[in-house]
């Protein structure tokens, strides 16, 4: 089973190695790695074609202006060939090296159209020092409206679904994939299954997490995903999710 992992990129060369690296070293090795860089000013593309050898002809990128890291997201996965499409930002990594190698042999056991795993959230300068910790559960039917979602970088999914369920909305900003992920799995009921592992480092501070801003920007959006997908929600909802994370960047 083939799968294809995207990274978009703009201006990433401080973090881009980590990110490469950790696709690199997986045991896995049926992989299409697809790199969509926006237009990069700095060395991001000098890294890009210095690591395209080591794969083989298995790394295509392409470099050109986009609207934002969800567009770019989109044009992977137009450019997808693999069953399984995953994405890797262009500041997380890999934890260890059999990552994919788990996460397709639950895909080959279970049969399931979605698969979402633990997450460490990590320093920017030290990315040894774990800073939070994203725990995931199994779905649960409505359980996006009690609070619950996959950690969007732990989302691997069929490119089937991709195709018939459509890919990301730009009209959500930061909070596209909070949309994506309730499309797919609470609207049209696609099957998941939960891998209680940890399969990703993120940096903290990216799009998602960077600011208070950020954090209430992508909590208005998320009332606008549920209506947008005629899911009825408490309009408290966001507020509910919003206090947490605000206590939590205070605290950071």
């Amino acid at each position: 089973m083939k799968v294809s992992i995207i990274t978009a990129t703009y201006n990433s060369a401080k973090t881009l190695r980590d990110t490469i690296e950790s696709i690199l070293n997986q045991t896995y090795d049926n992989i299409e790695y697809i790199i969509v860089d926006g237009g990069s000013k700095d060395n991001t593309l000098d890294i890009v074609k210095e690591y395209e050898p080591k794969f083989n002809g298995r790394l295509k990128w392409i470099s050109e202006k986009d609207n934002g890291i969800y567009d770019a997201m989109n044009k992977g996965i137009g450019l997808a060939s693999g069953e399984v499409v995953g994405i890797l930002n262009s500041d997380d990594f890999f934890t260890d090296n059999n990552v994919l190698s788990d996460i397709i042999d639950c895909f080959e056991k279970h049969n399931v159209d979605s698969l979402f795993a633990n997450l460490y959230f990590v320093k920017q300068d030290d990315t040894s020092k774990i800073v939070r910790v994203w725990k995931g559960s199994p779905y649960k039917e409505n359980g996006f409206k009690k609070g619950w979602h996959p950690s969007h970088p732990t989302f691997y999914v069929k490119n089937e679904i991709y195709k018939k369920y459509g890919v990301f909305d730009l009209n959500f900003d930061v909070s596209a994939d909070f949309e994506l992920m309730l499309r797919f799995i609470e609207k049209y009921k696609i099957s998941t299954y939960y891998l209680d592992r940890f399969t990703v480092k993120m940096r903290y501070g990216g799009e998602s997490t960077g600011s208070i801003s950020k954090i209430i920007i992508g909590n208005k959006n998320i009332l606008r995903a549920f209506k947008k997908n005629g899911i009825k929600v408490s309009f408290f909802y966001p507020i509910i999710r919003l206090v947490p994370k605000v206590l939590e960047f205070i605290k950071k």
